[in-house]
């Protein structure tokens, strides 16, 4: 029985993880057929046109090991990601997670006033006519403009304010943090019905009664999913501000810099690292929501 029983829990660890495992596989293949096909040209160029008799393994060895390849292969980008953890200590700039701990502060603080703004903006619009007919287009209308048209901008303003360093990269993070809460916590707002409102209007409850009691319970199930969007996207807002800012820390800076220096496996090693800090944000906040 007990070798059923193992068999039985390998088959549902299987069943739940397999196709994650399939999908990663088929990915990372086609990653190292791509990495090969758009590598290949340079190699060949630089390398094997000066050497007769060259094979099919020195090919595929040369393009998966370039210093500067137009795509790295998955081992360049894991064995950069590894050595910036291990070889250096956490407060150095060469370290990914000295640079994500900057992100990261820009990121919350974002989240924070994106949520405080979205929430106020919510309330106000679902207690008032003229703000729902005037603000709310508005709103919506603001996440049409492209985030990095709006980064520079805002750098400037606030640099002539003598606002510089994380603030002016959390108020960019803020801008897309707050349209998912007020979208939501409108919805979450109006979603009692009349039946619901008018029994407490029974009881002589008054308006803000009736807003604590009644219209925030309801509007929960609303705003938890829009935190996750919300946190995600202010991450992604954090990293744009770094770009304009010349900023020397942070994952956008960090990004720039492989850029302007052709280091693309630096690049690809970054990215990799804002991948896995959106989805540790996301996941904290999926574990802090109510079931």
């Amino acid at each position: 029985m007990a070798g059923v029983d193992d068999r039985a829990a390998l088959g549902a660890v299987w069943f739940r993880a397999g196709p994650v495992v399939t999908v990663l596989g088929i990915v990372l293949a086609l990653w190292y057929v791509l990495a090969v096909w758009l590598n290949a040209p340079q190699v060949i160029e630089r390398t094997l046109s000066s050497q007769p008799g060259w094979g099919a393994s020195d090919l595929l060895r040369l393009t998966w090991s370039m210093d500067r390849p137009v795509l790295p292969a998955p081992h360049q980008i894991a064995l950069d990601f590894y050595r910036s953890l291990v070889d250096w200590p956490l407060d150095s700039p060469r370290n990914l997670l000295y640079h994500a701990a900057v992100t990261s502060s820009a990121t919350l603080l974002g989240f924070v006033l994106g949520t405080l703004f979205g929430a106020v903006l919510a309330v106000a619009i679902v207690h008032s006519r003229t703000l729902d007919r005037s603000l709310f287009p508005w709103i919506i209308a603001s996440q049409t403009v492209p985030v990095l048209a709006i980064a520079p901008i805002v750098i400037v303003i606030l640099g002539s304010m003598g606002m510089t360093g994380l603030f002016p990269k959390a108020i960019i993070s803020m801008y897309l943090c707050f349209f998912p809460v007020a979208v939501a916590l409108v919805k979450g707002l109006r979603s009692p019905g009349v039946m619901e409102t008018e029994l407490l209007y029974t009881y002589a409850a008054s308006p803000a009664q009736a807003f604590w009691k009644l219209r925030v319970p309801a509007s929960l199930p609303f705003l938890f999913p829009s935190l996750r969007v919300g946190i995600a996207a202010g991450l992604v807002g954090a990293i744009v501000g770094e770009l304009p800012t010349g900023a020397q820390a942070g994952l956008g800076a960090r990004l720039l810099t492989g850029s302007y220096y052709g280091n693309t496996v630096q690049i690809w090693s970054a990215l990799v690292m804002s991948a896995l800090l959106g989805l540790a944000v996301f996941s904290v906040l999926a574990a802090l929501a109510p079931a």
